[in-house]
C-alpha cells in the first residue's frame, strides 16, 4: 500500500531521488551522442548468433529480433514534430543488411509504426534479400473504430502484404490485446476489433491458406483478456503459435506494483511456458530506461562486467529463459545494433547469482520514482499538440541528473539554498529547450483521448496536470 501510494502521488514532487531516465530512443527519432556512451565498438562475429527453434514450425529464429518501430529519419528529424519527414531508407537498408549478415532473421513491424511508414520501409529493405533469409512479423493494428468493419480490417492485412512485398506473413499478431477504447472496456474492445466482425476467424482461414504461417497476439493491459485467450487455446477454440509479452528485469515482479493495471512478467511468461507457447519479448529495455540508469547503478554493473554495456544486462536477462523465441529491439542506429549483436553472438545466459543481482537492481529502481513512460508514442499525435513523451522524458531526465528541485521544503530555507536555484534553473531552461512552449503540459485540456492508447496505462491527463503544477511552482517560487 505504501509503495502504491508513493507511485500514484509521486508528482506531489517533494524531490524524488534519481532513478532510470527517459527512453534512449523515441520512435523514429533523431539521436544524440549520449545514446552511444558505454556501447562497445568491438565488431561482433558473423556466425555465432544464438538461435531458438519454434516448436510449431521448426523455424530457426535469431534470439535478437529487429523491431522496426524506431527507424532513422532523414536529417535526424523527429516524426512526432515532423510528420512529413522521410525515413532514411538508405540507412535502413544498411542496418538491415548488417543485421542479416550477423545472423538476425526476425523483423517486426506494424501498420501503426512510424506514422504508417514502417511496413513500406521494411519491405524495401528486406525485398533485396532472398525470402528464405528472413521472417517478417506484422500486426492487425485495427485500433481505430474506422478499421473495425471486416472489410477495413481485411484491407489492412492486404496492405501489409503489399507494403512488405511478400506473399505471406511469417508471424501475424493481434496487436495490443487487453486495452480498452473510449466508452468500451477491454473485453468489449477486443470483441469489436476481432470477434463481432469475424476478422479473427478470417485470419485463421488465411493461415489455413498459407498466407499466415504463425498466428499470435501481443498483450498490453487487462490480464483477464490474456487469460481468456489462453483458455481458448486450452479448449482448442483457437491455437496460438506464439505470444508477444513485455519482459525485463524490472517488470519481472514489479510491473503490477508500478502500475496496478499492468501484469508481472513472471506470470505472463509462466503461463506461456507451461503451455509450450513460444514467447516473443518486447520492451527488454523499457523503451531505453534500463539502458540509461543512474550512475550508482551503472557503477555496480560496470564493476561486474566492465567491458559490457548496461543494456547488455537487460538483453541477457530477457534472452535467458528457454521459452523465449526472440527478443525485439528497436535499433535506430548501427551502434545499438552492434552492441546487441555482441550480447547475442552468442548469448551468455544469466546465472542464478546474476539473477539475484538484477533483482536487487530492480529493487533499487522500484524504490525510486519516475514516470513509467516508454516513449512508444502510441499516445501521439495529441489533438491539442502536446508532446506527451517529450514532457515525460524531460521530467525523468532531470530525476536521473539530480535536477529535480525540492518545492515542498520550507520556503525560507529553499530561498537560501543555492542548490535549489541551480536545479530550478536547469529544469526550467531544459524544459523550454526540449519541449516547445505550445507543446508543454499546461496546454493539456484533459480530453483523455491518449489514455486508451497507453500500453503502460498511465493516467496521462492527471500526470500532465501534476507536471504543470510542479512547473508553475518553480516559475512562481511558491
Amino acid at each position: 500500500m505504501k509503495k502504491d501510494i508513493s507511485r500514484r502521488q509521486f508528482l506531489k514532487l517533494g524531490g524524488a531521488a534519481a532513478v532510470a531516465s527517459s527512453a534512449l530512443l523515441a520512435a523514429c527519432k533523431g539521436g544524440n551522442k549520449q545514446q552511444f556512451e558505454g556501447l562497445s565498438t568491438q565488431e561482433p562475429p558473423k556466425d555465432q548468433m544464438t538461435m531458438r527453434v519454434n516448436p510449431n514450425t521448426g523455424d530457426k529464429v535469431s534470439l535478437l529480433g529487429y523491431g522496426m518501430m524506431r527507424l532513422p529519419v532523414e536529417g535526424g528529424l523527429d516524426l512526432r514534430d515532423n510528420p512529413d519527414a522521410n525515413i532514411d531508407q538508405e540507412m535502413v537498408n544498411r542496418e538491415v543488411d548488417y543485421a542479416i549478415e550477423h545472423g538476425v532473421n526476425y523483423f517486426d513491424t506494424s501498420p501503426a509504426y512510424c506514422r504508417g511508414k514502417s511496413e513500406e520501409s521494411t519491405g524495401i529493405a528486406l525485398h533485396r534479400h532472398p525470402r528464405d533469409k528472413y521472417f517478417v512479423a506484422t500486426k492487425m493494428s485495427n485500433f481505430s473504430p474506422d478499421t473495425w468493419p471486416k472489410k477495413e480490417s481485411m484491407q489492412m492485412f492486404e496492405n501489409s502484404l503489399t507494403y512488405l512485398q511478400v506473399d505471406y506473413i511469417d508471424y501475424l499478431l493481434l496487436h495490443a490485446i487487453g486495452g480498452s477504447s473510449k466508452d468500451k472496456d477491454a473485453e468489449e474492445t477486443f470483441n469489436a476489433r476481432y470477434m463481432d466482425n469475424g476478422i479473427l476467424d478470417w485470419l485463421v482461414e488465411q493461415k489455413q491458406r498459407g498466407r499466415i504461417r504463425n498466428l499470435g497476439f501481443s498483450y498490453h493491459g487487462d490480464v483477464s483478456i490474456f487469460d481468456m485467450l489462453l483458455k481458448w487455446h486450452d479448449e482448442g477454440r483457437y491455437h496460438w503459435d506464439f505470444v508477444q509479452i513485455e519482459l525485463n528485469y524490472l517488470d519481472w515482479e514489479y510491473a503490477n506494483e508500478i502500475n496496478d493495471s499492468n501484469t508481472d512478467a513472471v506470470y505472463l511468461y509462466g503461463e506461456l511456458k507451461k503451455r509450450g507457447i513460444p514467447a516473443v519479448i518486447m520492451e527488454p529495455l523499457l523503451g531505453g530506461r534500463l539502458a540509461n540508469v543512474p550512475d550508482p547503478i551503472v557503477a555496480k554493473m560496470k564493476q561486474r562486467e566492465p567491458e559490457r554495456s548496461v543494456a547488455s544486462w537487460a538483453f541477457r536477462f530477457a534472452g535467458t529463459p528457454d521459452g523465449v523465441l526472440t527478443v525485439l529491439s528497436g535499433m535506430t542506429y548501427i551502434e545499438h545494433l552492434r552492441d546487441n549483436l555482441l550480447t547475442y553472438c552468442p548469448l551468455k545466459p544469466i546465472s542464478k547469482e546474476e539473477d539475484a543481482f538484477l533483482m536487487g537492481i530492480a529493487d533499487d529502481i522500484y524504490n525510486l520514482n519516475t514516470i513509467p513512460c516508454n516513449e512508444c508514442n502510441y499516445c501521439m499525435p495529441c489533438p491539442y499538440g502536446i508532446n506527451i513523451p517529450a514532457v515525460f522524458s524531460h521530467y525523468n531526465k532531470c530525476i536521473k541528473e539530480g535536477n529535480l528541485a525540492h518545492v515542498e521544503t520550507d520556503p525560507k530555507e529553499r530561498m537560501r539554498d543555492p542548490e535549489y536555484w541551480r536545479r530550478r534553473r536547469a529544469f526550467l531552461i531544459g524544459y523550454d529547450r526540449s519541449v516547445p512552449k505550445l507543446r508543454q503540459a499546461d496546454h493539456c485540456i484533459g480530453c483523455g483521448q491518449c489514455v486508451e492508447h497507453c500500453p503502460q496505462r498511465i493516467d496521462i491527463p492527471l500526470t500532465m496536470r501534476q507536471v504543470d503544477e510542479y512547473v508553475e511552482k518553480l516559475r512562481q517560487n511558491t
